[in-house]
């Protein structure tokens, strides 16, 4: 069927004229309009876990991978980036506790508590964030004494808190024997740093004579500190009273 089909050259002025004013409004229109902005979604909280392990299809390892990833990329939005201090901490500690219920054996959300959104310069975020370590920490000691340990530098060197760093120390003294032994002698160095002097002799001269450690070389190097640390003390001056 032959179509009925005009030469573009008979279309008049007036309707070129009227489809560049048209063009010209819409361009103008459209320049005029605000541009959009990006706007950044709320983080939601996780579904309860028993809900989350019925629906892995007896995959929970996979899903808190999937958990993971997902909360990594949070911080990323379509057009926009969430500083990390923007985010709503109590439902990011409550991800990785998710994420560590579904995966025991998973060490990851406790690397990025520990080394990743403890890095904001807000010191209230950084300690929710080492208190979530300590409290995992507690659930598993021999598995998981290193990112209590990372806690410990963190406290004495970031928050500047003694005691927080020494609370931790204690804890993996205490809590993890299967902890490398640098790991369990945080606590006499911190002492020791922190001028408790006699409190952190006490602690190593203990542990020498304890014989828990095996290594040489080790026994060497504590007892180069031990004698030491006696000599300092040895050197202060007593104080008249």
């Amino acid at each position: 069927m032959a179509r009925d089909e005009r030469p573009i050259g008979s279309v008049s002025g007036r309707v070129w004229a009227l489809l560049l004013i048209a063009l010209i409004l819409q361009i103008t229109w459209q320049w005029s309009q605000p541009r959009p902005v990006a706007a950044a979604a709320a983080l939601d909280a996780p579904a309860p876990v028993s809900a989350l392990k019925l629906s892995s299809f007896g995959e929970p390892v996979v899903l808190a991978q999937l958990m993971t990833l997902y909360l990594q990329a949070f911080d990323n939005q379509p057009g926009i980036s969430i500083p990390f201090r923007d985010l709503d901490y109590q439902k990011v500690i409550l991800w990785l506790e998710t994420i560590l219920a579904l995966d025991p054996a998973g060490q990851y959300p406790l690397l990025l508590a520990a080394q990743v959104y403890s890095q904001v310069p807000d010191q209230a975020r950084e300690r929710q964030m080492l208190d979530f370590v300590r409290l995992e920490f507690l659930r598993a000691p021999n598995a998981r004494w290193r990112w209590l340990a990372h806690a410990t530098i963190m406290a004495k060197h970031r928050l500047h808190d003694d005691a927080l760093a020494l609370q931790y120390a204690r804890d993996i003294a205490k809590y993890a024997p299967e902890a490398p032994s640098w790991a369990r002698q945080m606590q006499i160095f911190i002492l020791e740093d922190i001028g408790e002097i006699e409190a952190a002799r006490i602690l190593l001269g203990g542990l020498l004579e304890g014989k828990q450690i095996k290594d040489e070389r080790e026994i060497h190097f504590l007892m180069e500190r031990l004698e030491s640390m006696k000599n300092v003390e040895n050197s202060t001056p007593m104080t008249k009273k």
